[in-house]
């Protein structure tokens, strides 16, 4: 039909650097970040990424969902409180669970993890930013630090601002290309 246009897809491929050893990970925190991410057992680690996007809302059965909560209720961290407060508001008759596992509620669990680990001292979560269409707002990335006491990130659109700022210190605000008097007059009109 004319006029109609196919909708652009937005995906943002995730991987999450180095693995994760299996010990350091509670058994609630395996079940969300298997269902936020694709998880694979590399040995005594698993390896975490996504191949389209991050899950945002996560579908668990409540059954498996309240055994893994049970078996890790004595570590308080962001998985728990996520789970305990989102079953809290459901009724209990629910057989699945819907998660919002939005707002970099993963980043916060991946903290939890470094805080706990013997061995890491970080985690690092690297993302490119692509869409089915050539969108000019649809590509670029994300390179994102977790330790112990920090969450940091820049995306590529910083990085760019970052240069700019340093490069063409009077940037802000100013269109990157200078308009002729020819195309002034076509955009006023």
């Amino acid at each position: 039909a004319p006029g109609v246009f196919p909708m652009t897809d937005y995906f943002s491929p995730t991987v999450i650097q180095p693995a994760i050893p299996i010990a350091d990970i509670t058994p609630l925190e395996r079940l969300l970040l298997s269902h936020i991410f694709n998880a694979e057992r590399d040995g005594e680690r698993f390896y975490f990424y996504a191949d389209e996007n991050p899950a945002d809302m996560v579908w668990l059965d409540r059954t498996p969902l309240e055994a893994a909560l049970a078996q890790s209720t004595n570590i308080e961290n962001t998985a728990v409180t996520v789970v305990t407060e989102q079953l809290a508001r459901l009724p209990a008759d629910n057989a699945e669970v819907e998660l919002d596992c939005s707002d970099s509620c993963w980043q916060s669990i991946f903290q939890d993890i470094v805080r706990r680990s013997p061995t890491l001292r970080y985690v690092t979560a690297v993302s490119a930013f692509t869409c089915s269409k050539m969108r000019p707002d649809g590509f670029g990335g994300m390179a994102v630090v977790i330790t112990a006491d920090a969450v940091m990130g820049k995306s590529t659109s910083d990085i760019v601002e970052d240069f700019l700022n340093e490069a063409v210190p009077d940037w802000a605000g100013s269109p990157a290309l200078a308009a002729t008097p020819a195309e002034l007059l076509h955009i006023e009109s």
